[in-house]
């Protein structure tokens, strides 16, 4: 399924603009920064498996911004375990990167994490020297609809997990069908479990092949076909 082979480097971080980052992050959907500034990190993530099976992420408090626990990265990535390996990696609204750093850890080709709030960002780098991630994982400090214009190749296998009060899921997912999957590309969505009636405006392009329920989230794994 997967063809050729990315390497990618590190991109370099700017300090944050408390104004700027905040009009963008409002308007990219993605992590803002909470009112009360916080310089040292609130909590962790673990990587379940792989290379940095057991490292534990440091994650900021930000608005919006709700790691995949283990529970659900585990089943994820059980369900991903042939196609992980040697593939070409974007976690489109990164976060705390956990899902793509859980990528990068089991053997992906390259990770593209992409993250628009700055001071997410900055944490998501220092994670990524700390872990010596090296040339495999690219972090971009922009929105989501910045990064998919700039017409990057298409990847292998897309995770989308943007905040829910925001409501991008929708319209994400069908931006990215099909210049930006692979062939036999996979999506991975994370839904309230209360609007799972948005899975049926789905493009008749992408087919549900793995579903389950994590009590007020429903994760879903999406394959293009044709």
């Amino acid at each position: 399924m997967f063809s050729e082979r990315a390497s990618v480097n590190i991109l370099s971080l700017l300090m944050p603009n408390r104004t700027k980052h905040q009009s963008k992050a409002q308007h990219s959907g993605q992590s803002v920064k909470s009112k009360h500034r916080q310089s040292k990190p609130a909590g962790s993530v673990r990587i379940v498996a792989g290379q940095w099976r057991g490292r534990k992420i440091p994650v900021l408090h930000a608005d919006g911004l709700r790691p995949t626990g283990d529970r659900v990265r585990e089943t994820v990535f059980n369900w991903l375990q042939t196609d992980v390996p040697g593939s070409r990696c974007l976690d489109l609204f990164a976060g705390s990167g956990a899902l793509g750093l859980e990528a990068a850890s089991r053997g992906a080709a390259s990770v593209t994490l992409v993250e628009s709030s700055s001071e997410v960002a900055v944490q998501l780098k220092k994670n990524l020297v700390d872990l010596q991630a090296g040339q495999r994982v690219q972090l971009h400090n922009v929105s989501a609809n910045a990064f998919l214009a700039l017409n990057p190749e298409p990847f292998d296998l897309v995770f989308v997990d943007p905040p829910f009060d925001l409501q991008l899921h929708l319209s994400t997912v069908e931006q990215l069908v099909p210049d930006f999957l692979a062939p036999d590309g996979l999506i991975y969505l994370e839904l309230p479990t209360e609007e799972l009636s948005l899975i049926q405006e789905l493009s008749a392009r992408l087919d549900v092949v793995k579903e389950k329920h994590f009590g007020d989230v429903t994760v879903f794994l999406l394959h293009l076909n044709g």
